[in-house]
């Protein structure tokens, strides 16, 4: 370069190249926002179309107050989901008064067999028809060991099983692992806002819960959590046709 030394001029254009490099190295680490979208609702419809058939055990536990080291009452079921059916359950075992066991353990699962049930369940589905979803910048982040990419979800219309919040996708198969924020309904009047959080593990190839944390406030029972852990999957799928 004219009135440059050299050496200078050299610098200058490696200096050059690697600007160029790192900004086609972060362009190609940033996904496709609709791609990932896309993925997304075909891992959840991959889930409903191959699984014919799972039973789950889950263990839920309440606890007021603060006091997060022991439930104020517990319960133990055996769940059979069937695809043409939808959820069921047995109650293996519970403890606690028995207006929680009534107005929380009855209400929740009445809640899960309403949400599973074939007419109404895919409106409860984490899918593009039912949320609006905004890919955040700066490519996968880790969570749990897995890469994922981050969304922002908001739900096209108000239910208390619809959540404003955050997703976390697997970034190599868009497969749910984890989801949190507030329910964008209250599921009464006596309830205040609820936030909920749930964890998934891929099994056999799909996204499976293994922990659900809710916490919210009633004119009942004041501050509450309630957790459900998941256990023992047993996983039947669809005959290939």
């Amino acid at each position: 370069m004219y009135g440059m030394r050299p050496g200078t001029a050299q610098a200058l254009v490696t200096a050059c190249f690697l600007a160029a490099l790192t900004t086609t190295t972060v362009r190609a680490q940033q996904p496709d926002a609709a791609a990932v979208i896309h993925g997304i609702d075909a891992s959840v419809q991959a889930r409903f179309d191959s699984i014919a058939e799972f039973t789950v055990t889950e263990h839920y536990a309440v606890y007021r107050g603060k006091d997060a080291a022991k439930p104020m009452a517990e319960m133990t079921v055996k769940t059979l989901y069937k695809r043409d059916e939808g959820k069921s359950y047995t109650i293996l075992s519970q403890s606690g008064p028995d207006i929680v066991k009534k107005m929380a353990f009855s209400s929740l699962l009445d809640n899960e067999k309403h949400i599973n049930d074939p007419a109404t369940r895919e409106a409860s589905w984490f899918i593009s028809a039912n949320y609006e979803m905004k890919l955040r910048p700066g490519g996968p982040q880790m969570l749990d060991g897995r890469e994922c990419f981050v969304l922002d979800i908001t739900p096209k219309h108000k239910a208390p099983n619809l959540i404003v919040g955050t997703m976390w996708v697997d970034a190599k198969d868009e497969s749910l692992v984890k989801i949190q924020g507030m329910a964008s309904k209250s599921p009464s009047i006596w309830a205040g806002p609820t936030q909920m959080m749930r964890q998934y593990v891929n099994i056999n190839g799909y996204a499976m819960a293994t922990h659900a944390r809710a916490e919210s406030s009633s004119f009942l029972f004041g501050q509450t959590v309630v957790t459900i852990d998941y256990s023992d999957y047993h996983i039947q799928l669809r005959s290939a046709k």
